[in-house]
């Protein structure tokens, strides 16, 4: 495993990063503690200049807009965007896992309709996979679909759809034969979310956001061409979607999380406890030195899975063990914060004596749902057992 930066990468490196100096704004920690609802136009802003500039979807091939960009580039575009501070991309859904998948399961007339308003932020997509009985078991879906002439009438539920409350458009499994085994009567269809029959509600979390909405179909008419991958291979299109998942984007974690432990280090030198730095304290001292050592190790394991990845050219389950990590990980970072904190670190944005404008109480409530999306903990760790350890099937 060669850590080293070839001559290529570095230059990439370097272009990329002389780019972000130039063009992320200068106002974005004034827009940061916005709500999301607030701050989403400045965010479709930042993708559609990351778009002028030939960055967005970077990783698509060059034929449809993408730099066709490896690996390693993927993960050097995260690790700037984190070191620059740039904002979130508003359309990360759509170019990080959306558009993939239209490339490689969607028709000709797909790709024409899609892929370039995907990379440019003029159409937000969202991923309408999860349903209040089917989370963790998600072949066990129950949105059905009905075929009538050269459509399909759609009628059901999803939940825990991010970004549903703006979306475009949405990736919607379905299913359309109850026939057959659970998971070879699903099917994948593109869905206009302007159409008639579709309500969403925002949901709003315990840290004030509403990042997620549930969604509600009743009698939507869905065009037969608005089909990818095939009527009834909608389980291979859903796992080609998850598979996109943004498997370079722990690199962006890895660094954001460094970030904040060093901001921690900074605070634990000016926080008095029992009348004198907290820094001094040996186990307060003991719990930062735990988390600097924990952020290491996630940036070795990490260079490990990337190894892996460009020796097979797929992520493995290998991929598991990170996602655990960066979740598990940042709960006890912000456990750690606010044990550091005090009271402090309860304090909202407008409210005075708010250490970084607010950040550490948001922080602390959002990581609860880290061990839940994308894959609970407990659903990663029996993946790990059987497929890297090779132990048998949990039932």
């Amino acid at each position: 495993m060669d850590l080293n930066l070839t001559p290529e990468e570095l230059q990439f490196r370097d272009e990329f990063r002389a780019w972000l100096e130039a063009n992320v704004p200068k106002d974005w920690p004034e827009h940061r503690t916005e709500p999301l609802q607030t701050r989403f136009d400045y965010m479709r802003v930042w993708q559609q200049k990351l778009f002028e500039g030939g960055w967005a979807g970077l990783n698509w091939p060059k034929e449809y807009g993408g730099r066709g960009a490896n690996l390693m580039q993927q993960v050097i575009f995260w690790q700037e965007m984190a070191r620059a501070d740039a904002p979130p991309i508003a359309g990360d859904m759509g170019l990080g896992m959306i558009g993939p998948t239209i490339i490689h399961f969607g028709t000709d007339e797909q790709k024409k309709e899609h892929l370039e308003k995907i990379l440019r932020g003029d159409n937000i997509w969202s991923q309408g996979f999860s349903e209040p009985d089917a989370g963790s078991d998600l072949a066990n879906l129950k949105c059905d679909a009905r075929l009538e002439g050269d459509h399909y009438i759609v009628n059901g539920q999803k939940v825990w759809t991010s970004f549903g409350w703006v979306a475009d458009w949405c990736e919607l499994l379905v299913r359309t034969d109850k026939t057959v085994a659970k998971h070879k009567g699903l099917t994948t269809l593109l869905v206009n979310m302007k159409s008639p029959g579709i309500e969403v509600r925002p949901l709003k979390m315990m840290n004030g956001e509403t990042e997620f909405s549930e969604m509600f179909f009743t009698d939507v008419k869905v065009p037969v061409a608005n089909v990818i991958g095939g009527v009834g291979k909608g389980w291979e299109v859903a796992i080609g979607t998850l598979m996109h998942e943004r498997a370079s984007l722990c690199a962006f974690f890895q660094v954001v999380y460094k970030r904040m432990t060093d901001q921690i280090i900074e605070h634990s030198h000016t926080i008095i406890r029992n009348g004198r730095p907290a820094a001094q304290d040996p186990v307060m001292r003991q719990k930062i030195a735990q988390c600097y050592a924990e952020v290491e190790i996630m940036r070795w394991n990490q260079a490990r899975n990337f190894s892996q990845m460009m020796a097979t050219g797929v992520p493995g389950p290998e991929g598991s063990i990170q996602k655990i990590f960066w979740s598990e990980y940042n709960q006890r970072l912000q456990q750690v914060a606010q044990e550091l904190l005090g009271p402090y670190g309860q304090l909202g944005e407008n409210e005075a004596y708010a250490l970084d404008k607010g950040m550490w109480s948001r922080e602390y409530l959002r990581s609860r749902g880290h061990t839940i999306e994308a894959g609970t903990s407990e659903i990663q760790r029996n993946i790990i057992g059987h497929f890297v350890l090779g132990l048998p099937k949990s039932y």
